[in-house]
């Protein structure tokens, strides 16, 4: 049985601010409200929310060392120097290398070359084996992307092979940063950036923007680029506010409206040409397949490339034939497939492992460990774990001689504290509140998994251990309408930061027949009705949740949380209601 939700209807905003706004905005008050509860409290504010410009970016050169890294690119450049650019094996990595590539090869510069990481045998972030592949190729300076800020020891051996390093990072730095020509990084405690939540493709695109400035290119060459950050900014879910915004805004219309020829074939194979392409169709289907080739073994690779599936990612993201990039986006599409069908093969491992373990069921925590999983599906095994078990979760597996995995939490409770507690067992490891990574020897799994459970179990809060859906306002599906739909729709892009808002409505009932879909019947679909005059009727789909099915069929009325969304088929756009919740209406109440 699913663990039962916890209903918390947020806070409702200053009413004079909601009046005020939605009189001079014509809006609605549930949608003013939204406003103001989203910090946006002003006509001023709320323009500029609803009307994102580029010309609101920051000057890059506010960032730490971007002089010096520009300086050192157009040395470069002038020089016909050798440039690799290397970056790592999940999206926001390879979408920085395939956008900084394009950007360098875009201005005439030939003498270039990528490297992704080979996630098997050379693991995240700079490896001995890049610098010496760049080193054996003539390169002089690398240039690496969403990677690197921890990279102290590698940056100095690179240096002594006579190799250049810029990094462009935005992962949390150590208290020493490396010492290469110029480190980007805007959470640098130096810097003083004025936003520093851009993904590591947002940092590449810094530069690129800071490069085009300073040797008059218009900003407008620039702008065929932002269909790869906008993938990058929905996968890495970066909060979507500020600078974040203002990308995603104008990536999604590049990618909506000429995507790049790469970009296009994976459009294609996910079916969504003349969608009306969303942060979720990158989060959930383009994503997810530029991420299976990094978690993939790659067998062949040309002479200019580490052996790794990430690199047939950004051969993918880079090419400029549309015939080409099919056959590209056909291997990538092929990888995704096979990391589907292992994923599901060792979630259900994994599951069936714990069930079988009463001790192990019953803790606030689970660290679980096969030396036989594959490396490159443990993050996405923890996240599998979180939606059936909901408590923080440590996937270990082997690797190169190594117990290396992943660690995904739960909102509200800081894992990357968890992780660091128990610093002095690990090998490296590297991450964020809500994900991590770690390498430690054999021999240390024991005493990591009683530590990480006992500090989970001393710090993390009862609450945080029951799911919580949070509820921006109530509506009546009368209150749905075109104008409602126009409206809610300026709100986007969503995503961290701004929420695709969530409503309840109370006492509805199945109109007509419920159904249960999907490859093993484990979605709702159903049209639920709401009696109050005018009596409205919207087609709704509750995924992976059909234990309501016999009570919905039977006619009885539930409460619902929904967000609005439109669904698109065969040509036509019909608005829909996503479920996020169920609560059968037990006294008969409708």
């Amino acid at each position: 049985m699913p663990i039962e939700k916890r209903w918390v209807v947020k806070p409702q905003g200053d009413p004079a601010a909601v009046a005020a706004l939605a009189a001079s905005l014509k809006m609605s008050p549930v949608l003013a409200n939204l406003l103001v509860q989203r910090g946006i409290d002003t006509v001023e504010r709320a323009k500029k929310f609803f009307d994102p410009k580029l010309s609101d970016l920051h000057d890059p050169f506010l960032m730490k060392d971007m002089e010096r890294a520009v300086e050192r690119v157009a040395q470069a450049v002038r020089d016909g120097e050798k440039i690799m650019v290397y970056g790592d094996y999940d999206v926001d990595g390879c979408t920085a290398v395939a956008l900084v590539y394009k950007f360098l090869r875009h201005i005439g510069h030939r003498n270039l070359s990528f490297y992704i990481p080979d996630r098997y045998t050379e693991g995240y972030g700079i490896s001995v084996k890049g610098i010496d592949h760049a080193a054996q190729k003539g390169v002089s300076l690398i240039i690496a992307l969403d990677c690197g800020i921890k990279a102290m020891e590698k940056v100095v051996y690179a240096k002594q092979k006579g190799v250049d390093f810029i990094i462009c990072d935005h992962h949390l730095p150590a208290d020493e940063i490396p010492q290469a020509v110029a480190v980007l990084d805007p959470k640098r405690v130096d810097c003083t950036y004025p936003f520093d939540e851009l993904s590591g493709c947002g940092v590449g695109f810094k530069l690129v923007q800071a490069y085009a400035q300073r040797n008059g290119i218009p900003f407008e060459e620039l702008t065929p680029l932002l269909d790869l950050l906008v993938v990058s900014i929905a996968s890495d879910i970066v909060p979507l506010v500020d600078e974040n915004r203002i990308l995603a805004h104008y990536g999604l219309i590049r990618l909506n409206r000429q995507p790049s020829k790469g970009l296009l074939s994976i459009i294609k194979i996910c079916g969504l040409e003349n969608h009306g392409i969303t942060i979720d169709d990158i989060v959930f289907k383009i994503g997810p397949r530029i991420n299976a080739a990094g978690r993939m073994r790659m067998d062949e690779h040309d002479e200019n490339a580490s052996p790794s599936g990430g690199h047939a990612a950004v051969n993918l993201l880079v090419e400029a034939s549309e015939s080409m990039a099919a056959e590209f986006g056909n291997v990538i599409d092929a990888y995704n497939q096979d990391r589907k069908s292992i994923d599901r093969s060792v979630t259900q491992e994994a599951h069936d492992y714990i069930e079988r373990n009463p001790e192990l069921k019953s803790r606030k925590s689970t660290v679980i460990y096969n030396p036989r999983w594959m490396k490159g599906i443990v993050g996405i095994v923890a996240s599998r774990l979180i939606e059936t078990y909901y408590r923080p979760t440590v996937v270990l597996t082997m690797s190169n001689g190594f117990v290396t995995g992943s660690a995904r939490s739960v909102p509200g409770f800081d894992l990357y504290q968890a992780v660091e507690s128990c610093s002095d067992l690990l090998e490296n490891f590297g991450g964020h509140m809500y994900a991590a990574g770690l390498t430690m020897r054999p021999e240390n799994v024991e005493e990591f998994t009683r530590r990480f459970n006992a500090f989970v179990e001393e710090n993390i809060d009862p609450q945080m251990l029951v799911p919580q859906v949070d509820i921006d306002g109530e509506l009546l599906f009368s209150d749905i309408t075109p104008a409602f739909r126009r409206d809610l729709n300026r709100f986007q892009p969503f995503g961290p930061g701004n929420p695709s808002p969530v409503f309840t409505t109370a006492g509805v009932i199945c109109h007509g027949d419920a159904k249960l879909v999907g490859m093993e019947a484990e979605h709702l679909r159903m049209d639920l009705m709401q009696r109050q005059k005018p009596c409205t009727t919207i087609p709704c789909i509750a995924f992976q949740q059909p234990t309501h099915y016999e009570w919905v069929r039977a006619g009885k009325p539930i409460d619902i949380c929904y967000q609005i969304v439109e669904n698109h088929y065969r040509g036509m756009v019909t608005t829909q209601l996503r479920i996020k919740d169920i609560k059968p209406v037990r006294n008969n109440r409708s």
